[in-house]
């Protein structure tokens, strides 16, 4: 089959994968672009599986204040080299998180975190649980996930604060 080049550039746009992915992804799914971003997809939470294990030492510290300055978060993201916490995707990452945590105030990172007697739904007391704020289908994992396999190391939030006036 003859994949043209044009839907490996708009396949790439959409999923940020690299070209010959792209390509072998658009090959398996007979040139359904649809089923492609899914194959890609997949195989980005396969690869992002892998490297959970590693350590991730390396990152960055992003602060987030909302507009009038009420607000603010401020959360640690980290992962495995200082080349990869200072690429585009990554501080991308760490800003919308820092954003997600000022507008959904969560209260534990994962769902480990809470207490077994605590009465409260995790997918709002649990940042990776949570509903990312720019697109309510996907879960804040889900965006993790997506930035492991665009960036090919391990990402983890280690830890976050929110501050708002008065509280």
């Amino acid at each position: 089959m003859n994949i043209s080049t044009t839907k490996v550039k708009e396949l790439r746009a959409q999923s940020g994968a690299g070209i010959i992915s792209c390509r072998n992804a658009l090959l398996e799914a007979e040139g359904d672009m649809e089923k492609a971003f899914q194959i890609l997809k997949e195989k980005g939470i396969v690869k992002a599986r892998k490297k959970v294990e590693r350590l991730a030492t390396e990152g960055m510290i992003e602060a987030y204040v909302h507009t009038g300055g009420r607000i603010g978060a401020m959360v640690e993201v980290n992962c495995e080299t200082d080349f990869v916490a200072r690429t585009d995707e990554f501080k991308k990452l760490s800003h919308n998180l820092a954003m997600q945590v000022a507008a959904m105030s969560p209260q534990f990172i994962s769902s480990d975190q809470v207490p077994e007697t605590a009465d409260i739904e995790p997918q709002t007391a649990c940042l990776l649980l949570q509903p990312y704020i720019k697109d309510q289908s996907k879960s804040i994992q889900d965006v993790i996930v997506e930035t492991i396999a665009k960036v090919g190391e391990n990402i983890k939030v280690t830890r976050f604060a929110r501050f708002e006036l008065g509280e």
